[in-house]
């Protein structure tokens, strides 16, 4: 007789009850683990997964650093398809870009906080260094935000250039420049202080003040304004 209890994988209790206190609760009820065990269950329908997302969350540290491991680490792990993987990274891909839509474009950028939650949201959790521009207005809003640059940061890459003419014509009463790095150690590199002295004194120059250089991560932050480096 084929009884559909009998046909369970023995850990289907335990996955239900994970599926309801995420539906009753959220997201911030589970564990990392567990989050990366509904993940999993997505493509592995009847297999218990949890000792597998124990076993990612222990190798690579922590739900973040799990979803942003690359997909070729990430399929060494046993038990872990390329159905898996794709769960993975489409709820890092999807998390990113709800993430960056819910930054309204008119905000009081008067504020350094706001500044710094905002670079943060937009771009801390990249994984390559993005060199971005803020353009402001003179009552404190944002104009417009600008990608100038991917890549490893250097002076050969960041031009003045690149930089300021878009600020003159947008018409900006002054700009932030700021960058993300990876590492999640914000401390300044000798090539960041380069760039921002190169920077500073065009913008001198011109006219237009260059407000701040903000080094980011995901949970941290350098303020060269803060630090009296500007």
């Amino acid at each position: 007789m084929n009884d559909s209890k009998t046909n369970e994988h023995k850990g289907a209790g335990h996955r239900s009850r994970l599926r309801k206190r995420f539906l009753e609760n959220g997201i911030e009820s589970l564990l990392d683990y567990e989050v990366i065990e509904l993940l999993l269950t997505l493509g592995t329908p009847r297999k218990d997964c949890k000792e597998t997302a124990k076993e990612i969350i222990q190798r690579f540290g922590g739900l973040y650093e799990a979803l942003n491991t690359p997909v070729t680490d990430l399929i060494q792990i046993k038990g872990v398809g390329p159905i898996n993987v794709f769960g993975l990274k489409l709820f890092q891909e999807i998390s990113e870009r709800l993430a960056k839509e819910q930054i309204p474009k008119k905000m009081d950028f008067r504020s350094d906080k706001v500044i710094i939650d905002y670079l943060k949201k937009w771009i801390g959790r990249e994984q390559k260094e993005h060199f971005v521009a803020l353009y402001i207005d003179s009552g404190g809003h944002l104009i417009k935000e600008m990608t100038i640059s991917v890549g490893i940061l250097n002076s050969s890459i960041v031009h003045p250039r690149e930089v300021f003419e878009p600020a003159i014509s947008l018409r900006a009463a002054n700009l932030v420049i700021a960058h993300n790095h990876p590492s999640r150690s914000v401390e300044p590199s000798s090539e960041d202080r380069e760039v921002t002295k190169r920077l500073v004194e065009t913008g001198n120059i011109l006219g237009i003040e260059i407000r701040d250089h903000l080094i980011v991560s995901k949970s941290d932050y350098f303020s060269f304004k803060q630090q009296l480096l500007i």
